[in-house]
């Protein structure tokens, strides 16, 4: 990582002939690309180090293009010879979504949406112009096969592990029709590809776009879709379909002719669908396969999302065999089985958590049950062996940043969840009142403190059970 900082300085003194103050390395996202924040005087600037020389050509490239137009992009500042670390303008860290978390539903909300289906107008038809789509990461266009692609993802990562009996020949020839039918539209424009409220930085109230760097040409309804449809998002069948006629009026603003909004209404339906199943693949690849509680939980609200539209909206193409899966798998029966327990207000079952030392004895468990569990975190690297950290806790900031950033952290306290779920659910059901867990290291100030505090939020949120929280050897902290 220090050579990583060390290459981004040097990068860096070439667009301002001079060193940053710092450089922080920025919380890993779900891909490999590494992000860091440059501070330089009262300006920041984004720098990103990829080994995929070609995504990172075909973002820059997109991101120059899109520069000419005036589109709301990030400007592309520097790169540096490899290919491997470029320098861009910071836009900021609140997105749409987090906009939307914090005001709500309300009309402010509302009209950063309408915002960001103006821009996305702009970005899809104005910056299809001239652009080289032999740049596009994978394929030049969405079409027949990148559709079959998505809709066979789905279901090998979800649907068959459900192991439910269907014509598997029967939903293939399905699949085949259906992608026939969304391919036949005349609106091939720029498709952004994972445009959702997360890849929308609002920054005093205007918005602008990141991470299109997946992008291809394809239908303008895909994008649309991904963005309405987003389950996190929550929109309302109101707000939906009120946006989705604003982004119609804007098209018709800058396309030749004005659209067929009967045609482009069912086609964009299709592609709702295509959406939704292609989350549906990848939160079964994410949490079924890789076990990531993220993606774990976030199944029931995708599926919910997939109910109230195989209950509400049609596609103009016969898919029997399809149509009665997807009400299977939206019923509710399926849909409890990702549901997890949920605690309430006469659950008697306290979950107590504690930091120790094991420089001292192991906690006592006083509640005369005996068991529970105890994790050793001394195999995850130390911040205290710095001194940075020294005088500082796993409840502080700059450790949780050490140690989700440049420790496996992470990881392990992925696989304590996976062990101390289990054993949630099982006493949530049998009605028991107590469990134990220890997290231990050297001194017990830092890792072990940070592993409490996480599993206590965990725990509040997946089963909403009560939880305390002891750090054992707080009396003995570097101070």
């Amino acid at each position: 990582m220090q050579d990583v900082v060390e290459d981004i300085k040097v990068l860096f003194r070439s667009i301002k002939n001079t060193m940053p103050q710092r450089v922080e390395k920025l919380p890993q996202s779900g891909s490999d690309r590494t992000y860091y924040r440059i501070y330089y005087g009262d300006k920041t600037f984004i720098a990103t180090h990829n080994l995929n020389i070609k995504e990172s050509n075909t973002f820059i490239y997109f991101s120059r293009h899109f520069g000419q137009y005036g589109l709301p992009v990030p400007e592309i500042l520097a790169v540096n010879s490899e290919s491997t670390i470029y320098i861009q303008e910071d836009l900021g860290t609140e997105s749409l979504l987090n906009k939307l978390e914090a005001y709500g539903h309300n009309d402010y909300a509302y009209n950063l949406f309408v915002k960001s289906l103006g821009k996305l107008a702009q970005i899809q038809i104005l910056g299809h112009k001239g652009l080289d789509y032999g740049h596009s990461l994978t394929a030049k266009e969405f079409g027949k096969q990148a559709i079959m692609s998505d809709l066979l993802y789905f279901k090998y990562y979800f649907l068959d592990t459900l192991r439910l009996p269907y014509d598997k020949q029967e939903i293939l020839d399905e699949f085949d029709a259906l992608a026939t039918y969304l391919t036949q539209t005349e609106y091939k424009y720029f498709m952004f590809r994972d445009f959702q409220s997360r890849n929308i930085i609002v920054r005093n109230d205007e918005v602008y776009f990141i991470d299109y760097q997946g992008g291809m040409q394809g239908a303008l309804q895909y994008d649309v879709a991904s963005l309405l449809w987003q389950a996190k998002a929550e929109l309302s069948d109101e707000w939906k379909n009120s946006l989705l006629v604003f982004y119609m009026d804007e098209i018709d603003k800058l396309l030749d002719k004005p659209v067929n909004r009967d045609i482009f209404i069912s086609q964009y339906n299709g592609y709702v669908l295509i959406r939704l199943l292609q989350v549906m693949g990848a939160y079964g690849f994410r949490g079924l396969f890789e076990r990531k509680a993220h993606f774990l939980s976030s199944i029931p609200l995708a599926l919910k999302n997939l109910q109230w539209f195989v209950q509400n909206k049609r596609i103009a193409v016969d898919t029997p065999e399809f149509d009665r899966i997807l009400q299977l798998i939206t019923g509710d029966e399926i849909i409890k089985r990702f549901e997890p327990p949920k605690a309430g207000v006469q659950t008697p079952l306290v979950v107590r958590i504690n930091s120790f030392s094991y420089k001292n004895a192991l906690p006592a468990d006083e509640s005369g049950n005996g068991g529970g569990f105890v994790f050793d975190c001394r195999g995850i690297l130390n911040p205290g062996r710095f001194e940075a950290f020294k005088k500082y806790s796993g409840r502080d900031k700059n450790v949780q940043d050490f140690l989700e950033q440049q420790t496996r952290m992470n990881e392990f306290l992925n696989s304590v969840f996976d062990l101390i779920d289990i054993t949630i659910e099982d006493y949530l059901k049998r009605g028991f009142d107590s469990l134990m867990i220890n997290f231990g290291c050297t001194g017990g100030q830092h890792r072990s403190v940070y592993a409490a505090e996480q599993t206590a939020r965990h725990l509040r949120n997946k089963y909403n059970v009560k939880t305390s929280i002891a750090h054992l050897n707080e009396e003995k902290w570097v101070r």
